[in-house]
């Protein structure tokens, strides 16, 4: 039962990482790009690590996955924000086909909130 599991988690974790590479590529700007990459790549390598640590053989294995697995957890969402954040004090644009920036409301050039 736990190498079938291992096997599905390994193959959607791979299909969700081909989506966000995917999405790398085809979105337009660099605030959606950071969008895709973080949220389908942590869950596919998440998904994957996962998958990897039922069909290992040694609970050592496993335990070096769940570790790495809690790391991308914390590291990707975090350093997504740090470079979005950057990127908008810098003055990158958005898309010229974004409807609204929030950002722009409560934050002003300098990246402190008024």
């Amino acid at each position: 039962m736990s190498s079938w599991l291992g096997t599905v988690l390994w193959l959607v974790g791979a299909a969700f990482d081909l989506v966000g590479c995917i999405g790398l590529v085809r979105l337009p700007d660099v605030y959606n790009r950071l969008q895709a990459g973080t949220k389908c790549v942590t869950l596919g390598t998440c998904l994957i690590l996962l998958g990897t640590a039922l069909l290992a053989d040694c609970p050592a294995c496993s335990a070096k996955a769940a570790m790495c697995l809690l790391f991308v957890l914390v590291t990707a969402p975090t350093a997504a924000h740090a470079l979005a954040r950057g990127a908008k004090v810098s003055g990158v644009p958005l898309w010229e086909g974004s409807v609204v920036d929030e950002w722009d409301a409560t934050v002003d050039r300098g990246g402190e909130r008024s």
